[in-house]
């Protein structure tokens, strides 16, 4: 299993567009469960609404989980993505 924390840097929080690419990015891992964490709240990343149930604004602290064949490079790729300005205009 591979985890790591990661800050949301997203001035709007994981809303619906973010919230899409997170799971789009997800739903690549196959063969790998992944999951995100949020305080004491843990939902499948594979999941829009429950991405979105998690309620992350800006700042908010994140643990990405993986476990499978790819655990590492599925971590990576989300880690890279909400440390990223995810959603938001340039």
């Amino acid at each position: 299993m591979k985890q790591t924390e990661v800050t949301l840097l997203n001035s709007s929080g994981l809303h619906a567009r973010p919230a899409a690419q997170l799971v789009k990015a997800a739903s690549q891992f196959q063969g790998t469960t992944i999951k995100i964490s949020k305080e004491d709240q843990e939902i499948d990343a594979k999941s829009l609404l429950g991405v979105m149930t998690l309620g992350a604004t800006q700042g908010t602290v994140l643990t990405v989980w993986a476990e499978g064949a790819d655990e590492d490079k599925a971590v990576k790729t989300l880690v890279d993505l909400i440390a990223s300005r995810l959603g938001e205009e340039e």
